[in-house]
């Protein structure tokens, strides 16, 4: 049987928790299937209904359908059944220490905010809610926690905003006083995380997407009842938070084994812990070798002089392609290619050092806080001094 897919219109800020009533509903299984969008964003809404069709008809399984980020630039809709959302909420708290108030400082119609508010239903709590419309604000933490109700309290936040928090001493002390940090949506640098810890910060490292209701495997170890494995370097996944497809994409590749979702992420599995190595789509390939770029990205930010890094290839008559990093630098510090060439050539083999530098003042972003590498080489593409 059938419903009818509504949109589920979220506001920025406060107001946000007006959609708290009708995401009850559909957590319950008795509220029509819901497509969230950003409310104040007439662009972006009427690219989520273009694609994923409010209006028309969706199995009545479905709870929700929600965007991906798109690397594609394309927004695929997940299909989350209410038994998924559910289990998926039960594994995160049982992991982090029991149900608690949350803190949404991440767009909610996005996966990793939308589970902020349905954890909140799913534990009874009322969600604290800080306005990121203008973009986040970490002097703002401090008095986002102070409302926040326990015993135990939790946030869930991108590597880029946890980075700007680090940055602010009041932010970081908000954040310490939480029993977790969920930090998902791309990889989050050793440093940036090494820095966390030693301010005290619960960090929780979360591995997932809108296709198993965001994070599945936190700190390498799949949650409850999640299952992981890996076929020819590629992670899959699967396990009762598994959507139970795309909308309007019956045969979907993805989704082609039943029970699992094939990722396009290469990683390994050791001991039941996953390492996430980088995407298969993302993997450079300069003088016939492969390069990685999450591999080299790690260890450009363990250079003294950055502060974040991408690292994307670029066309090269010569070699096919050619490893470039854009980088953020520290302030008052400006790395130089050579330096940095040195740098990962003492980790890696040289073909992974980076031929080009761009510095640059933000890495844009795509969905809640992945780097959006298809803007960088559309910037970058042309001819570049080297």
């Amino acid at each position: 049987m059938s419903s009818v897919l509504q949109t589920l219109p979220i506001p920025a800020g406060v107001a946000a928790a007006s959609a708290l009533p009708r995401l009850a509903r559909a957590l319950d299984g008795n509220g029509p299937a819901l497509l969230p969008v950003p409310a104040d964003d007439a662009l972006e809404t009427a690219r989520l209904t273009e694609s994923l069709r409010p209006g028309e008809p969706v199995d009545e399984s479905v709870a929700l359908v929600v965007a991906t980020s798109g690397s594609t630039g394309v927004p695929k809709g997940a299909l989350l059944s209410a038994a998924a959302l559910r289990a998926s909420g039960a594994a995160t708290h049982a992991r982090i220490g029991g149900r608690g108030g949350w803190l949404l400082a991440l767009p909610a119609h996005h996966i990793a905010g939308m589970q902020v508010l349905a954890r909140s239903v799913l534990a009874g709590t009322e969600p604290v809610i800080m306005d990121v419309t203008r973009g986040f604000d970490p002097a703002a933490l401090p008095a986002a926690v102070a409302r926040m109700a326990g015993p135990r309290r939790y946030t869930s936040l991108v590597p880029t905003q946890l980075i700007k928090a680090l940055e602010v001493p009041e932010a970081c002390e908000a954040l310490a006083e939480l029993d977790a940090v969920l930090l998902g949506g791309a990889a989050t640098p050793a440093p940036v995380r090494a820095r966390a810890e030693a301010a005290g910060i619960t960090v929780v490292r979360t591995y997932g997407m809108s296709e198993t209701c965001g994070g599945c495997v936190y700190d390498g170890v799949p949650l409850d009842g999640a299952r992981v494995r890996i076929e020819d370097g590629r992670v899959l996944l699967g396990g009762p938070m598994l959507a139970s497809g795309y909308r309007g994409l019956p045969d979907h590749p993805a989704f082609a084994e039943p029970g699992w979702f094939r990722t396009d992420d290469a990683g390994t599995l050791a001991d039941g812990v996953l390492t996430v190595t980088g995407r298969l789509d993302d993997a450079i390939s300069t003088g016939g070798l492969t390069v990685v770029p999450q591999v080299v990205e790690a260890v450009l930010a363990g250079h003294p002089g950055v502060a974040e890094c991408a690292v994307i290839g670029l066309p090269d008559p010569r070699l096919g392609q050619r490893v470039t990093a854009v980088v953020v630098p520290i302030a008052g510090g400006e790395p130089t290619l050579a330096q940095l060439r040195a740098h990962v050539a003492t980790t890696l083999d040289v073909t992974a050092a980076p031929r080009e530098l761009h510095l640059v003042d933000a890495l844009p972003l795509r969905g809640p806080g992945k780097v959006d590498r298809r803007a960088l080489v559309a910037r970058f593409g042309g001819p570049a001094a080297r």
